[in-house]
């Protein structure tokens, strides 16, 4: 019997430890930052990015990874703080597309 409480203490506990684990990953927002991150490398490799552009693109996807620290701080990232991470990377995809096809190339 004390057998059976205690296994179902024991995954009790673990199933508690997974979901409070699961509400601060971010997967999709870390692969889209990663993707990003390529699209910004190539288009320096390529000669599609100015300094400048270069500049601008990287100071974006560094005050998302900012935002997303400071949306797992409390342990817990919202629905809005998910919301506002989503926009932001949609708003830095854009950039990246229209300046590396502005037909600007780094001299």
């Amino acid at each position: 019997m004390k057998i059976k409480i205690l296994g179902g203490v024991l995954v009790a506990a673990l199933a508690i430890t997974s979901v409070a684990k699961a509400q601060t990953q971010t997967p999709v927002i870390n692969h889209r930052q990663h993707t990003q991150d390529r699209r910004i490398n190539q288009g320096v490799r390529s000669g599609e990015l100015t300094r400048n552009e270069t500049r601008h693109l990287r100071t974006d996807e560094r005050n998302i990874s900012r935002d997303k620290r400071m949306a797992k701080a409390d342990g817990h990232v919202s629905r809005a703080e998910r919301t506002h991470l989503r926009r932001a990377e949609n708003r830095t995809s854009r950039a990246i597309y229209r300046d590396k096809h502005n037909g600007r190339v780094r001299g």
